[in-house]
């Protein structure tokens, strides 16, 4: 947003300060590529999408937050401000399609709503929905593990359950065999077209596992709430505790807490007796 020249009652003109996923000329939009949620949290430095297809990507603000307040803004006194610029963090599956086998009722993956919860030890929360189903999800920053080498070298063999080879010193222990070939082999079914190769079967190679400085953002999913609307869910909404949360669908309010979920309390229900005397709906909680 650019405030235009002119006096106070000049007008603002808009222009895109960036833009992802842009597409190629001529090429057809999906339809589960099409953002169906969208949310900033609280400080601004976090941005998350949903789209059709039930995923979840979140950005992050990379040119740091502006010290000066945006009521100082607001009012000319500081500098004029440049544009934020995010960058892409992360992207994970929030939901998939699922069917009500009881009520015949095809569910889809879109994503409905989505609402930051409280950051904690350095980890992101936020809540999803879909038109039945929330979760919550935490998102940490965690090293990167990475195969480096393997236990034994190609020069290294196993006999007999003893590494020999390049092991100074090592001795294989002997077990009677027959034809070269151990005892505890011989006992197996190993099919009349198992031949064994010359020399032996080599040792068996394990990778080794070992953790990095670098690090990756890691999304898992922490609660499931379901099985408490009979309506589509429209919206979510984060009290100011915190610790609990409302869901909404057209008739009814549910109030959730974040670490209970197996149980909500029903807090408003505006359904009729008689359906035909249905005046009006929740749209937004």
């Amino acid at each position: 947003m650019i405030p235009g020249g002119g006096g106070g009652g000049a007008s603002l003109e808009w222009k895109f300060s960036q833009v992802f996923g842009e597409r190629a000329a001529g090429e057809d939009i999906q339809e589960v590529d099409i953002i169906s949620a969208i949310e900033f949290d609280k400080s601004g430095e976090h941005l998350a999408t949903g789209d059709r297809g039930g995923r979840v990507v979140l950005f992050e603000r990379i040119d740091g937050k502006d010290p000066h307040s945006q009521r100082e803004l607001e009012r000319g006194e500081g500098p004029v401000p440049k544009h934020p610029e995010y960058r892409y963090k992360t992207e994970f599956q929030s939901h998939e399609p699922e069917f009500d086998y009881l009520k015949s009722l095809e569910i889809e993956e879109k994503i409905n709503k989505i609402r930051w919860c409280a950051a904690a030890n350095g980890a992101l929360f936020l809540l999803s929905t879909n038109d039945k189903t929330i979760k919550l999800w935490k998102v940490q920053d965690k090293k990167i593990r990475r195969v480096c080498e393997m236990n034994a070298g190609p020069s290294t063999r196993l006999e007999n359950g003893s590494l020999v080879g390049n092991i100074p010193g090592a001795t294989p222990r002997t077990i009677p065999a027959s034809n070269g070939i151990p005892s505890q082999l011989m006992s197996r079914s190993l099919g009349n077209d198992f031949v064994f190769p010359p020399g032996g079967i080599p040792s068996l190679q394990l990778p080794m596992v070992v953790a990095t400085s670098e690090m990756t953002p890691v999304a898992k999913c922490r609660r499931v709430y379901s099985h408490a609307h009979d309506y589509h869910i429209n919206s979510i909404s984060i009290n100011s505790d915190d610790e609990t949360y409302i869901s909404s669908d057209d008739l009814r309010v549910n109030l959730w807490n974040l670490e209970i979920s197996d149980q909500c309390f029903n807090i408003v229900d505006i359904k009729p007796a008689n359906m035909e005397e249905l005046t009006e709906v929740i749209t937004s909680a």
